[in-house]
């Protein structure tokens, strides 16, 4: 599986977060709390939900699965007035990524042993300390092994300064 790499914009965010683990992993209820109070959102791009995870910089370079990380149910807004009590908002920093289209089930977490294990370390690429997050668009369905979604992985160039160069336009 290759990814596109893609940079995003800034997104602004309104939804939910929870402090879990993998060990003690709280997704379904994040997800529900969110969902009953979703339609609350008047301000919204599209109706893609985002499932945001916030990593401390060593959670993967010393993962065990008790790290905690926060994790957000979300959607995209335009701007941040008249958000819904109980929610909160997110900036989603501007940055490169890869993105994975990924089709299956959300609960296996082979697409990301994969992309963790396999992808990255043959890539040109390392983790950035920014947030990974999925877009679960219209052809998501939760727990449906037909269902597809994006997996969008924060990366930057192993190697900066050769980026950098190569970046540059020959007339520079």
């Amino acid at each position: 599986m290759t990814p596109r790499i893609e940079t995003t914009n800034e997104k602004k965010l309104v939804g939910k977060r929870l402090t879990m683990s993998f060990a003690n992993y709280k997704i379904g209820e994040l997800w529900r709390s969110f969902s009953l109070r979703r339609k609350e959102i008047s301000n919204k791009l599209t109706n893609d939900l985002i499932s945001l995870a916030v990593y401390q910089p060593t959670h993967f370079a010393d993962f065990k699965p008790t790290n905690e990380f926060e994790r957000w149910a979300t959607v995209e807004v335009a701007n941040f007035d008249n958000v819904p009590t109980e929610m909160e908002t997110f900036v989603l920093p501007s940055g490169l990524y890869a993105v994975f289209d990924y089709k299956g089930l959300s609960t296996d977490n082979s697409i990301f042993q994969y992309i963790l294990g396999t992808w990255l370390p043959s890539s040109g690429y390392v983790l950035d300390d920014r947030p990974h997050f999925e877009v679960l668009g219209d052809k998501y369905k939760n727990n449906d092994p037909t269902s597809e979604e994006e997996i969008w992985i924060p990366i930057k160039p192993k190697n900066t300064q050769l980026f950098l160069a190569s970046a540059k336009s020959p007339n520079q």
